[in-house]
């Protein structure tokens, strides 16, 4: 299966073939904030598939304030390019959970690590983050995650 960067590479001749000015930009746009974040700082890396995933949401998130933006200016014409757009970038974002699928990870987190002879208290909150968070893996807010957790663990 091909990387999340090496999909958008792939959709950027798809998208100039189809003659999609709109997502040929946009994919560009992005393939160049990934290009970007990879050459700075003081050596160069290879972005993830989970580091792509949140540079594209924060992306996403960014064009739909700009676009809330427009509207409250009464530029409804640019608003809806930058909705165009997070759309084309949401496109590229797996699929979100639902908050009874994350109670259900983080309740499964938990359990695994009380068989595990694990006391657990509000004090080991890190302790089931850090797993639940890998399996969220920004499908779900990060705060109504460490939310539930709170919740779970005062129980």
């Amino acid at each position: 299966m091909a990387t999340l960067k090496e999909q958008l590479q792939a959709d950027v001749v798809v998208h100039m073939k189809a003659g999609n000015k709109v997502a040929l930009t946009t994919v560009r746009n992005i393939l160049g904030e990934i290009a970007t974040r990879e050459k700075s700082g003081k050596t160069p890396m290879e972005l993830d598939d989970v580091q792509v995933t949140a540079l594209l949401q924060k992306e996403a998130a960014k064009r739909r304030d700009t676009a809330n933006t427009y509207t409250e200016a009464g530029q409804e014409s640019r608003a809806a390019a930058e909705i165009a757009e997070a759309e084309i970038i949401e496109a590229y974002l797996p699929e979100p959970l639902t908050a009874t699928d994350v109670e259900a990870i983080v309740d499964e987190v938990i359990a695994g690590l009380k068989a595990d002879g694990a006391e657990l208290s509000m004090r080991q909150m890190g302790v089931v983050m850090k797993p639940v968070t890998a399996k969220v893996a920004g499908r779900f807010d990060g705060k109504a995650v460490s939310e539930i957790v709170r919740t779970r663990l005062a129980q």
